[in-house]
């Protein structure tokens, strides 16, 4: 009687042990997966239709029709600049440069959401433009009525040319980034354009190009849902700054 009792408690808890083990499988399965922020714009205006017709007619009077940058992805990045030279003869000539580019975000479930990326780059854009090589009497002042938050930056650039008025205006609406160059100069003996003039226009032109953003994704643009799966950063393809200081141009 002993014998048979010792054989028939050999085996136990042997299938305690695969129940645990198969308990851990299904909670590991079972583990959310990341998820982010969706970002809020899904795509990107024309970059040399962002403007009015009007205002390039204030802006850059004797400008063609704008040059538009190459990009190898217009969904995320795209830049547009007009050229204007107004000749008045033995006078000299009032010279124009308009710049405006666009650069837009996607939600990342390793690098963050969007506007959050954006926003970085933001103030890449604006550290860039206060710490221009050349740049003479620099100011910077908030902009409000454009987009979440702006900056403008302006300063002098003197060259064998004239003296240049700079103007950089950086603006974020949600996960897009718009960086809107203007300088004018006065060439051959013409004076020098009032810097506070130039400052307006740039303002204006800044708010109808963030206005043409969130008009690109009209109603359809989605904010704050989560995704749960990656999706391709710009900021990947933004190592390099999307403008340049308009210094190089003349």
């Amino acid at each position: 009687m002993m014998l048979i009792a010792s054989g028939c408690s050999s085996d136990s808890g042997s299938d305690d042990g695969k129940d645990k083990g198969a308990d851990a499988s299904a909670s590991q399965s079972a583990s959310p997966s990341p998820t982010v922020r969706a970002a809020a714009y899904k795509k990107l205006p024309e970059p040399c239709a962002v403007l009015s017709k009007k205002t390039l007619e204030d802006l850059a009077p004797k400008a063609k029709a704008g040059k538009e940058g190459n990009s190898d992805d217009i969904s995320t990045r795209a830049n547009c600049s007009w050229n204007s030279l107004d000749n008045n003869g033995v006078k000299g000539s009032q010279f124009r440069w308009l710049n405006v580019s666009l650069l837009r975000f996607d939600s990342d479930t390793t690098r963050g959401p969007g506007d959050e990326l954006a926003k970085e780059y933001y103030d890449k854009q604006v550290r860039d433009a206060q710490s221009a090589e050349g740049a003479k009497g620099t100011r910077t002042e908030p902009l409000t009525g454009t987009g979440d938050e702006a900056m403008v930056v302006r300063y002098d650039l003197k060259k064998k040319e004239g003296t240049f008025k700079q103007q950089t205006v950086v603006a974020r609406v949600e996960n897009v980034v718009v960086t809107l160059d203007y300088n004018g100069a006065g060439l051959a003996g013409d004076k020098t354009p009032d810097a506070d003039d130039l400052v307006k226009d740039a303002q204006k032109a800044a708010k109808e190009a963030v206005a043409s953003v969130t008009e690109a994704n009209g109603a359809a643009a989605a904010s704050g849902s989560p995704s749960t799966s990656p999706s391709t950063s710009a900021s990947q393809s933004a190592s390099a700054s999307a403008s340049k200081p308009a210094s190089g141009k003349a």
